[in-house]
């Protein structure tokens, strides 16, 4: 039986435990943190009142981007994310984006294939690992 999601805007900080967790446990804290992340609108996903899910969202005109998106792995598979992803492309759209893009993880190219983002250019690495940029129209 799935729990009930609820996804609500969040503080920038309150992103950052999960950001760590889930995308850079390796690094130091500050390293998951954006330089502009108080200009971003924060979403999290929440099950049974827990924080499971956090994604960034940061519009600038007509063009939105959304960044270090992390589901707990013991959360992943599930849907979840995939909610959460919805609901930021609805929001991006809302606040007057007409494309979205962002740099994924090129393991997880197949999953943004799913919601309509193509890749664009070629693959690039942050340290070992490797990323695609993925866009679509809103």
């Amino acid at each position: 039986m799935t729990s009930e999601i609820t996804i609500r805007p969040i503080k920038a900080a309150d992103t950052h435990a999960l950001r760590h967790q889930v995308l850079w446990p390796q690094e130091s804290l500050d390293y998951v943190k954006l330089n502009n992340d108080e200009q971003g609108r924060h979403y999290g996903a929440f099950r049974n009142g827990k924080l499971v899910s956090v994604i960034s969202l940061f519009v600038d005109g007509h063009v939105a981007r959304f960044r270090k998106f992390a589901t707990r792995p013991d959360c992943q598979g599930q849907g979840i994310g995939s909610q959460l992803l919805r609901h930021t492309l609805e929001e991006a759209h809302t606040h007057g984006a007409q494309r979205i893009w962002c740099d994924a993880r090129a393991i997880n190219e197949a999953f943004y294939r799913a919601f309509g983002l193509e890749p664009e250019g070629n693959r690039f690495y942050r340290g070992t690992i490797p990323y695609i940029r993925m866009a679509k129209d809103l």
